[in-house]
């Protein structure tokens, strides 16, 4: 049986509604789509930016909820269907669930935001902390207004440990994110030029990211990139936050966490540091040094909480890079043929300036075998503002330094990078990524290593879908010998 999550009458005073129907003895799950619903979860009819989760109430209950929230528009159109608490606003409820949540949790919390690999952070707590005891951790990149106190609604009272990604467009809303998660420990990545056209320069993004401290509890443990140019803004928030200490991470040799040697194989990574004045090796088992910096916060996040360094050192070493972020699968050109296959490296999910250049480093310490290539395919950055031009352009250099030999570009931003490059460097490019799906695969040869990396938006994911369903991914049957 799944764990009761919340007794039916313990949901009325947080979600502050009222009860059209039978509450149910309990519910065992919280949602707001009804594609993911589980039979017992308690559904939320969210008002989205394309669809009203009130039109979906009928499926709900067909999936086996428990019971629905509505608002008192729709609450007389739908009380045939099932249990309906009925609220004011069902996003605010939700809210309201969330911090009910917060406030019974015993669990010790993290919070991660940055610019560049708060969900790869993210992921590697989750693994780290789920080894040493029950964890709750957000979905996906459920970062966002609805998003995270999804993600507090869901968190049950049995967690030891719990991990939230915070994320932002706009000033303001990290402030009023954390004030429900209320953490711990709170960590930024990174910050670099991304939503440019929210945002006048970089400090401000910094000044926005710096939010996460606000809401950290008195006494908590406030963790910073001391490598970036704007960390002496981020120290300065984190100072005056309600955190006890303010912690540092990065390769430069002040900081607590400190990178001393990185040494990058094909699908790992060898990491040497100094952490809190003790000389640390371990195994990090997804490649590329922005994920070792990243390990660094990890490690100290985790000693914050109350973890050895042999256990989080263990957890690390399993660690493995999720699809879109890194993933790698073997595919094959010619089924019949073992020899004939060529390396995917999946970083489709989304994209910044600062995440390319990670990427194409990746790209970079691939090793192609015989005649195989490094070919990168590339789409649109996007949310950079006017700037953006100039910052596709610019990954000319990164390209040409990791000794790319072919690069394929989809989208109007991602053509100014193609046009930079020299003549022998062009793989095809197109407006649109669908199209770029039949040239890629037609230049594809035994050897390559592929990398696909582009903004949600520009939709390199499907392309990166298309390679995996067009070449064979598993490894071919080796002919008898009779």
């Amino acid at each position: 049986m799944s764990e009761i999550l919340w007794s039916g009458l313990g949901l009325v005073a947080p979600l502050r509604a009222r009860v059209l129907g039978m509450p149910p003895q309990h519910v065992t799950g919280v949602s707001i789509d009804t594609r993911t619903l589980q039979p017992g979860d308690l559904f939320f009819a969210i008002q989205g930016d394309r669809s009203d989760g009130h039109d979906y109430v009928g499926a709900a209950f067909e999936r086996g909820a428990a019971a629905a929230v509505v608002d008192e528009g729709h609450a007389a159109a739908l009380k045939h269907l099932g249990t309906l608490y009925i609220v004011h606003d069902v996003l605010k409820a939700l809210e309201g669930l969330g911090r009910a949540a917060r406030k019974r949790s015993r669990a010790r919390i993290i919070a991660v935001t940055g610019s560049v690999g708060k969900t790869s952070t993210k992921e590697m707590l989750r693994k780290v902390l789920s080894d040493a005891g029950p964890t709750h951790a957000s979905d996906k990149s459920y970062n966002n207004h609805w998003g995270v106190p999804l993600t507090l609604a869901r968190l049950p009272e049995s967690a030891r440990y719990a991990v939230f990604e915070i994320g932002m467009n706009h000033a303001g809303e990290i402030t009023a994110l954390v004030d429900m998660v209320r953490p711990h420990v709170a960590i930024v990545t990174t910050v670099a030029p991304v939503h440019l056209e929210h945002f006048a320069n970089v400090e401000e993004i910094a000044q926005a990211k710096a939010e996460i401290f606000s809401g950290i509890v008195k006494g908590g443990v406030a963790i910073l990139n001391r490598d970036i140019e704007t960390f002496p803004l981020l120290e300065t928030a984190a100072k005056a936050s309600p955190a006890g200490y303010a912690l540092t991470f990065g390769a430069d040799p002040a900081a607590d966490a400190s990178l001393v040697e990185f040494n990058a194989a094909e699908d790992f990574s060898r990491v040497s540091a100094r952490v809190l004045g003790q000389d640390v090796s371990f195994r990090l088992g997804a490649p590329g040094r922005h994920m070792a910096i990243n390990a660094l916060a990890v490690v100290l996040a985790a000693r914050a909480v109350g973890l050895d360094f042999r256990t989080i050192a263990d957890s690390l070493a399993s660690v493995a890079p999720a699809q879109g972020r890194g993933a790698r699968e073997t595919l094959w050109l010619d089924g019949d043929d073992p020899l004939s296959r060529f390396l995917l490296i999946d970083e489709s999910y989304n994209a910044n300036p600062a995440s390319m250049r990670a990427a194409i480093d990746l790209l970079g310490a691939a090793q192609p075998t015989g005649a195989g290539r490094r070919i990168a395919v590339l789409g649109d950055m996007l949310e950079l503002g006017p700037t953006g031009p100039q910052l596709h352009a610019a990954l000319k250099d990164d390209l040409l330094r990791n000794g790319v030999d072919l690069v394929f570009a989809a989208g109007p931003l991602s053509r100014h990078l193609y046009e930079a490059l020299p003549p022998e460097k062009r793989g095809a490019w197109t407006e649109a990524a669908a199209a770029l799906q039949a040239p890629v695969a037609a230049a594809l040869r035994a050897g390559d290593v592929v990398m696909v990396k582009g903004s949600n938006g520009s939709k390199l994911h499907a392309l990166a879908a298309g390679l995996k369903g067009r070449f064979a991914v598993a490894e071919p049957q080796k002919s008898e010998v009779v």
